[in-house]
């Protein structure tokens, strides 16, 4: 399934599905790259996905919105029931990065990003 799914469906798979989301988005405002830019957060395809204008024009030259990281539960839900992965933009793939037991640490990972793995 592509697109958004309805705010119940994110509920039944991560919890309360909204206040997954906000949970996300106010820990990407505390990133140290593109402050100035919003991403955007949305469920698809089983798992919660940062996209955001691309600043640096490094990836889409005319600033278009691009993939920043996924962050994805795993099923069925065991030691580390989150993976962070990052998109590789050249070859259009999602990269494992890391898991974790608690969203936050992955999290981190997104808002730190000192080797630009995330924001390019």
């Amino acid at each position: 399934m592509t697109g958004h799914a309805d705010p119940a469906a994110c509920a039944r798979i991560t919890g309360p599905g909204e206040l997954v989301r906000r949970r996300i988005l106010r820990s990407l405002e505390k990133r140290s790259r593109y402050r100035y830019v919003r991403p955007e957060v949305s469920w698809r395809d089983g798992a919660w996905q940062v996209s955001s204008p691309c600043c640096s024009r490094n990836v889409d030259a005319d600033g278009g919105v691009i993939d920043i990281a996924r962050l994805e539960p795993a099923e069925p839900a065991g030691p580390s029931p989150w993976r962070l992965y990052a998109r590789d933009h050249q070859t259009g793939q999602w990269v494992w990065q890391a898991s974790a037991a608690r969203i936050d640490e992955l999290l981190a990972l997104v808002v730190d990003d000192a080797h630009r793995v995330f924001w390019p």
